[in-house]
């Protein structure tokens, strides 16, 4: 990744943050986007301050203008865009029957809309360097996960868009990958939306339990070295769930309720 120049969409923290670092150390030049821009800028000084090459650009990636105005920075910048990651994204937990419809467009907006935005900008660049165009899911992009229909349409929906944008390239260059990390330790669940629309604040799972958003960073960064085409991450609930749901559909179902409603508050039992 020496000298490649990599944008990173919410980089404040959480998987963003540790994407910055990886990339950063492995020699990238980095355009890292978040809507808190105290807080990026803060990372982003600590990180030229250890030798890394960053931007912070405030971009809120629900609006068009700012995801243009990133991918601007970034050539103003640099010259070429090498690597886009999708990162940015907004979870929630509800049932349906209790939620604002509010909730489902802002997470649509946010992961979505978002993805499309800063990959339609930045597409004709990729173009140029064959580079890798990256979309962080989840495992709820292949699973129905209950209390979070939003966020699972939203994951859905950005796998859909990304398995067709790599069809429609076989034959230009452009790598597309789609990364499904399972649980990671971040902070998307403290600011999880709930059935109004409020801030969830406290997470509802064992943080400690789960894979590192540095182990999840690396695991990105190989992969987009190597060029793969998907990412699956965590054995049990990510890798495994997955194949199961291929042929026992119903069973994964069942595991999915009963995990989800295990969970302190549980919207559902």
């Amino acid at each position: 990744m020496k000298n490649k120049v990599v944008i990173i969409t919410g980089a404040s923290s959480g998987i963003g943050k540790a994407l910055a670092k990886e990339f950063g150390n492995r020699g990238a030049k980095l355009i890292l986007a978040a809507r808190n821009f105290e807080k990026l800028q803060e990372f982003t000084i600590e990180l030229n301050a250890s030798g890394i090459d960053a931007l912070a650009v405030k971009t809120d990636v629900s609006c068009e203008d700012d995801c243009q105005n990133l991918v601007n920075s970034a050539i103003e910048k640099y010259g070429k865009i090498d690597v886009l990651i999708n990162n940015a994204g907004i979870s929630m937990r509800a049932i349906f029957k209790d939620l604002d419809l509010k909730v489902i467009r802002s997470l649509m907006d946010v992961n979505f809309w978002g993805t499309v935005y800063c990959t339609k900008y930045a597409l004709p660049y990729l173009l140029q360097s064959k580079g890798s165009v990256v979309g962080i899911i989840s495992i709820a992009g292949y699973l129905g996960l209950p209390g979070r229909t939003g966020y699972s349409a939203s994951k859905f929906a950005i796998r859909g868009f990304l398995d067709t944008l790599r069809v429609e390239n076989l034959k230009t260059g452009l790598h597309v990958l789609v990364a499904a990390p399972g649980f990671t330790a971040s902070n998307i669940r403290h600011v999880a939306l709930t059935a109004d629309g409020s801030l969830q604040g406290e997470t509802p799972r064992d943080e400690a339990k789960m894979m590192p958003a540095e182990i999840v960073a690396r695991k990105i960064a190989n992969a987009v070295v190597k060029r793969k085409r998907t990412l699956i991450l965590t054995l049990i609930e990510g890798k495994l769930a997955v194949l199961l749901n291929k042929f026992f559909p119903s069973f994964v179902d069942s595991m999915s309720y009963k995990l989800m409603a295990k969970e302190p508050d549980s919207p559902f039992k």
